[in-house]
């Protein structure tokens, strides 16, 4: 059970749309396909290709922004939270599937990955189409994809092993480069798949428009590897950037900048537990100071909805929750 609780005017839920053929993998361009580590468990499907429509295709990416919107969800439980965001993600997949051919979602580490369970479950196993996925990392830390510090080994434990998406739509890093080569890398392949009308492009800010990012953050208020009082939080020209020294080990990593998680159509944040509580109360809090911003306090779409995914203790601090 959820307790929903405005932080601003939020919109209900898009409803579920019916989802187009998956497209070819020759659409892929090869700078990005050759970056996957060990390939998911493959499924049988009997879906025909068709092609992927372009970003301006998109219905909610105009030249003039409708805002940004919030949403609170506060649960009782991890396992309410879990079904309340398989359902969310399904619906955001045959959405976009839908309009574009394609959904594009960006995942994080952490406990994040415990989170999207029940998509690996029936109903959604069998339901969501999972040949339209493409799967992006907001971050990444630069080490073997089998360490047991990589995001991508974390992500396919958990979740990327138990559905069907196609190996060619999972965008790993390149681990054999540095820090720095890896980002510019990942940059180039985004680049790509823009151009290629995977990844919709913002009209509104020129950076790439993913349709859904499903972040988590720290208990010092981090997101990706944006960390607070560092240099990166204010990148505003690069899409993708790199950190050799960052707070929390390991040290190099690469990263989504601000424009790029700013751009989304969709974040889903979920936070949970009491130690994470104080930032989840700085960055709900109407009183703030410019000078002083966490880097979850920075993250607001520039046109899209912004929905939270929390437990009790997350919100403790909270007044009126």
């Amino acid at each position: 059970m959820s307790t929903s609780v405005s932080a601003a005017a939020a919109a209900a839920l898009l409803p579920i749309l019916h989802g187009r053929r998956s497209p070819p993998a020759s659409r892929v361009p090869t700078i990005c396909r050759r970056r996957i580590g060990p390939s998911p468990r493959l499924f049988s499907s009997s879906s025909t290709s068709s092609p992927i429509l372009p970003a301006a295709a998109m219905a909610t990416d105009g030249a003039t922004p409708a805002g940004s919107k919030s949403k609170l969800l506060v649960f009782d439980s991890k396992e309410d939270l879990a079904v309340s965001l398989a359902k969310y993600t399904a619906e955001l997949s045959q959405k976009f599937a839908a309009e574009r051919g394609a959904f594009t979602a960006v995942l994080s580490g952490g406990s994040l990955i415990d989170s999207l369970s029940k998509l690996t479950e029936p109903p959604y196993l069998e339901s969501v189409d999972w040949s339209k996925w493409h799967v992006f990392w907001v971050d990444e830390r630069v080490v073997p994809k089998d360490h047991e510090d990589s995001n991508y080994k974390l992500a396919f434990d958990g979740f990327l092993s138990k559905v069907p998406i196609p190996p060619g739509q999972v965008y790993a890093i390149n681990d054999a480069l540095s820090a720095e080569g890896a980002a510019d890398d990942y940059e180039a392949c985004l680049k790509q798949l823009v151009k290629n009308g995977v990844i919709a492009m913002s009209t509104a800010t020129g950076f790439p428009r993913f349709d859904l990012q499903l972040l988590g953050m720290g208990p010092d208020g981090h997101i990706a590897s944006l960390f607070p009082g560092h240099p990166l939080v204010n990148e505003k020209e690069r899409w993708v950037t790199y950190i050799k020294d960052s707070p929390k080990p390991p040290p190099e990593r690469i990263t989504f900048t601000f424009p790029v998680i700013n751009s989304s159509a969709y974040i889903a944040m979920v936070v949970t537990g009491a130690g994470k509580a104080g930032p989840v109360q700085k960055a709900l809090s109407d009183k703030k100071t410019s000078s002083d911003l966490l880097p979850i306090e920075m993250a607001v779409l520039q046109d899209g909805e912004f929905t939270w995914f929390t437990d009790k203790p997350a919100v403790s601090l909270l007044q009126n929750k």
